[in-house]
């Protein structure tokens, strides 16, 4: 019997049945931290990019590609926070003097970052 194009390429079946289903497996891909940003922008993916998710998922890239984005999207968030409340004059000072004024201030810049990041890595 004639040899697949698949069976030439060094693929094998297994036998269910009558049936010859294909052996197949995804590539082996290092698993690497994802954190918020990385899960968020994998749903992003999963839910308005679907052919680059499974384009990902499929050659093994989409666990190295989360991690990347993760690791960026935070950097960048830790960056816009520190730049912002360096502006905005938000200090320990303040967080000794007035609590309160330095966790509402605090909250409304990881607000803004946390828009910024999504606007820049997660939702595009």
């Amino acid at each position: 019997m004639k040899k697949t194009i698949f069976e030439e390429m060094g693929g094998t079946y297994i036998r269910q049945g009558d049936y010859l289903i294909p052996c197949l497996t995804l590539p082996e891909e290092e698993q690497r931290f994802i954190g918020v940003w990385g899960q968020r922008h994998k749903r992003y993916l999963k839910e308005h990019k679907r052919a680059i998710y499974i384009t990902l998922l499929t050659t093994g890239r989409l666990n190295s590609y989360l991690a990347d984005i993760e690791g960026q999207a935070q950097e960048r968030f830790e960056r816009i926070i520190e730049q912002m409340a360096e502006n905005e004059g938000i200090t320990e000072q303040l967080k000794a003097t007035d609590q309160m004024a330095w966790v509402g201030a605090m909250n409304n810049i990881w607000s803004r970052a946390r828009e910024v990041v999504n606007t820049e890595f997660i939702y595009n």
